[in-house]
């Protein structure tokens, strides 16, 4: 159990359509609170899973459970160490506004064919950046959002690593947490049948509907990940997770299980 206090709260120019974490650093560790749900189990379990999958681990933040305390209250959270290594994080919207006076929404949002709206966001992204392929970086994370149900990688959500804005890199795959239904206390009500309402889960990269995104980015880019576990190893790592309810645990078990049915062709 770690203990926060009101001064080392962090606030962050990014911006999420599910509201605010509490957000804590200390010694080089970032930890957020469950806000709306279970969070923090989401983060956690993505990034376990992702072990499972093609991507290297430093593509990836791993997320660690902890309980924290802040101002009487206890919350359930995740931990990570800090990917920066010195580098500044900035969001795709506020490094577009600042190189031509209007944001990724304005640009990307302005064109009609979502396909066309993704090969915008993209070149614009490696003409400022200079970075190569982020088209197969968009890939990753269009997959991974469309697997496991993240509802939040928006223009405010996609971020790229900065070194006063003269050099650039790739930020390691992050911030999960809005995924796998994790709203319970607005969207996603515990005790309905989560397999009814995952059709409900809608992304807001360049469209809204998840099948869509990920075949064109696919068609575009090429397929560009796999995973490869099965009930056993989603259910080891669940049951580490027993700051959670059992109930809980079940209806993410349930999710990912569900996923990997309707996903098949992304797992070897």
């Amino acid at each position: 159990m770690t203990e926060f206090f009101s001064e080392e709260i962090q606030m962050q120019n990014r911006r999420s359509s599910k509201g605010n974490q509490l957000k804590f650093e200390r010694n080089h560790v970032w930890y957020k609170a469950d806000y709306l749900g279970y969070e923090g189990l989401v983060e956690y379990v993505v990034s376990k899973l992702l072990r499972y999958s093609s991507l290297q681990g430093l593509e990836y933040v791993d997320y660690e459970l902890e309980q924290i305390t802040y101002n009487g209250q206890v919350f359930n959270a995740c931990k990570s160490q800090d990917f920066t290594g010195g580098w500044q994080l900035i969001t795709l919207e506020r490094l577009l506004t600042q190189v031509f006076g209007r944001g990724l929404n304005q640009v990307v949002y302005a064109i009609e064919d979502h396909t066309e709206r993704l090969k915008k966001l993209t070149e614009l992204v490696e003409q400022v950046t200079g970075i190569r392929d982020f088209g197969m970086y968009m890939v990753k994370l269009i997959t991974i959002d469309t697997f496991f149900l993240n509802e939040d990688r928006h223009a405010h959500n996609l971020a790229v690593l900065t070194k006063d804005l003269k050099e650039f890199r790739l930020c390691p795959v992050f911030d999960n947490g809005a995924a796998l239904l994790s709203d319970t206390m607005l969207d996603y009500p515990e005790g309905r049948d989560p397999l009814q309402m995952k059709h409900q889960a809608k992304p807001k990269t360049f469209c809204d509907s998840f099948d869509e995104q990920l075949d064109i980015a696919e068609a575009l880019y090429g397929m560009q990940m796999r995973f490869q576990f099965g009930y056993n190893e989603v259910k080891a790592i669940l049951d580490q997770a027993d700051i959670y309810t059992a109930e809980i645990r079940k209806r993410v078990l349930d999710l990912v299980m569900s996923q990997k049915s309707q996903y098949q062709y992304l797992f070897t």
